[in-house]
């Protein structure tokens, strides 16, 4: 359990008053989460990936109408036996420093061919997927050990609504982003056509990119791994959610047992 606090308002090293907020700005007297990000933060991991699509299940291409149409112009038939290279972002968390263990979304892999993994400090890495689960959205990707501080997965059971929860990622490409709210929901069902079962919601922003970072509760500990978002257009109106980590838990302990 990660706590940065003060007695007094000269004193940031002792131990946090009873009752009081447990992280305070360094040399100030008002509190701040910035003392607990900045412990936590080196954990969370931008993440790169190159794809192959086929386009043969574009419903165009398959249009003889469309084909035609092409062809009248002189404009090029696309080879639907070719593949189309894409590339996507998203998050993940280190759960491992010593392994090099990695979890982030399963949905965030598909196809990959390349999967690179860019830590806060800007050193790049390339994964290898040790393992997937497509029920809980969630994979664990391997990288060479770093002396990075995992993150604890905490207890998703004791959540509820109205904790203070933190989501970090990478939204839209941006680099590491921190957003803050509180667990809006617990036990949310009927997202994504049911396929990821009860879920937490929140209303810490969470964005495209977002995906397969973590959501930490106020002790540092991962309590859900973000993976979807209600908005129009792609974007954040307060309402995301994320698989319980003790769901994560289990299906990293699935995937870790069969290498």
């Amino acid at each position: 359990m990660l706590l940065v606090a003060c007695t007094t308002a000269t004193d940031r090293s002792a131990a946090p008053h009873p009752g009081g907020f447990p992280y305070w700005k360094a040399g100030a007297s008002y509190p701040s989460l910035a003392p607990l990000m900045q412990q936590v933060t080196p954990a969370v991991v931008n993440i790169s990936v190159e794809s192959k699509a086929s386009l043969d299940d574009h419903p165009f291409l398959r249009d003889p109408d469309f084909r035609r149409f092409l062809d009248r112009f002189g404009l090029t038939v696309p080879d639907l036996d070719q593949p189309e290279q894409r590339q996507s972002v998203g998050s993940g968390v280190i759960v491992d420093a010593a392994h090099g263990y990695v979890m982030t979304n399963d949905h965030l892999l598909k196809n990959a061919t390349t999967i690179m993994v860019t830590l806060k400090d800007r050193r790049s890495f390339r994964a290898r997927l040790l393992g997937s689960d497509t029920a809980t959205d969630v994979a664990i990707l391997k990288i060479p050990p770093v002396r990075i501080r995992a993150l604890p997965l905490g207890d998703s059971d004791r959540l509820e609504v109205g904790d203070f929860v933190i989501a970090i990622g990478n939204p839209f490409g941006l680099g590491q982003t921190v957003t803050s709210g509180i667990v809006s929901a617990v036990g949310r069902s009927r997202i994504a056509g049911n396929q990821l079962g009860e879920l937490i919601q929140t209303d810490a922003s969470i964005n495209p990119g977002n995906s397969g970072g973590p959501l930490i509760n106020l002790a540092g500990e991962v309590v859900g791994i973000n993976a979807a978002l209600i908005g129009p257009g792609g974007g954040n109106v307060g309402i995301g959610f994320a698989v319980p980590s003790n769901r994560a838990r289990t299906a990293l302990s699935r995937m870790i047992g069969r290498r």
